[in-house]
């Protein structure tokens, strides 16, 4: 997949094209994206960062990086992704300026958008205006209740089995080891801390069974309230893994919420439930992707 950052960076070519923040590149997402290799078109996405609800001030809470996103429109058989930065300069643009620049400099013939999809100053334009600057507009079949605003809401209660299903695979967990209090070690359980970057999301506190490099992961996301925590930690084991990960990206699927936070009575009791977890952790079973 070729990724670009300006349109002058394609050439001019037969292109079908795909507007928006494909956060998460969910189901409806991949529906979009199967629509557009049946167009016989070179298949393109437009996509932007940051976020343009970011951008514009809001708190957004994002379901994948930019890395992720990307390796996921490149899974979806996506050929080109143009990455256009969301500056006060582009959001002035008047959108048949942005259908000059974006659209018609590199060739775009159709393009794949929702009924609501606006762009230009103040959302001015919409698919009508597309048309009647004489491109083709196609309006793909949504998959009801499929949303990033419904897969965060999922989380938000710990469902991330439901948020799985409206995905279509596991929601993940995306960031760097850094050190952390390296408590895990002396408890028998050695974790790997996980930085997240402010804006992605995260489920509701609690303990967690999934995977990470392949190893069945069980991940504590909380405060540590044992030890009287008061930052969020995130925490994966890797069940049977035996290697350094301390500087190296590391993606955490999440499959079942396991339990609650909790204070225990020692830490011998502590170490017991841990024990517990991870034999949890061994039994889960990985959320089915539905297409």
């Amino acid at each position: 997949m070729k990724v670009v950052h300006h349109p002058s960076e394609l050439a001019p070519s037969p292109r079908v094209v795909a507007i928006g923040s494909f956060d998460g590149v969910h189901r409806g997402h991949r529906s979009v994206l199967d629509a557009l290799r049946g167009a016989e078109l070179e298949t393109t996405v437009i996509t932007f960062d940051p976020h343009p609800r970011i951008a514009l001030g809001n708190k957004v809470e994002l379901l994948t990086t930019l890395e992720r996103r990307l390796e996921l429109l490149d899974e979806g058989g996506v050929e080109t992704v143009l990455i256009a930065a969301f500056t006060s300069e582009l959001q002035r643009l008047a959108p048949e300026a942005f259908v000059e620049q974006f659209l018609r400099a590199i060739g775009v013939e159709c393009v794949f958008a929702g009924e609501d999809f606006r762009f230009g100053i103040r959302r001015s334009g919409d698919l009508a205006l597309l048309a009647s600057l004489g491109l083709d507009v196609v309006v793909p079949p949504e998959i009801e209740g499929v949303s990033s605003t419904a897969i965060r809401g999922a989380l938000a209660e710990g469902n991330v089995g439901g948020a799985a299903a409206m995905l279509g695979r596991p929601f993940e967990l995306d960031g760097v080891v850094v050190a952390g209090d390296q408590r895990g070690g002396t408890l028998g359980y050695p974790t790997a801390n996980l930085r997240l970057e402010p804006d992605l999301a995260c489920p509701i506190y609690g303990i967690y069974a999934g995977a990470a490099r392949g190893q069945r992961a069980a991940v504590s996301i909380g405060t540590n309230p044992h030890y009287g925590g008061s930052e969020r930690r995130i925490e994966p084991y890797l069940l049977d893994y035996d290697g350094d990960l301390y500087g190296q990206r590391l993606v955490v699927e999440l499959w079942e919420r396991l339990r609650d936070e909790a204070v225990f009575e020692s830490e011998e009791a502590l170490v017991e439930q841990i024990a517990r977890d991870v034999e949890a952790t061994r039994a889960a079973q990985k959320p089915r992707s539905d297409p």
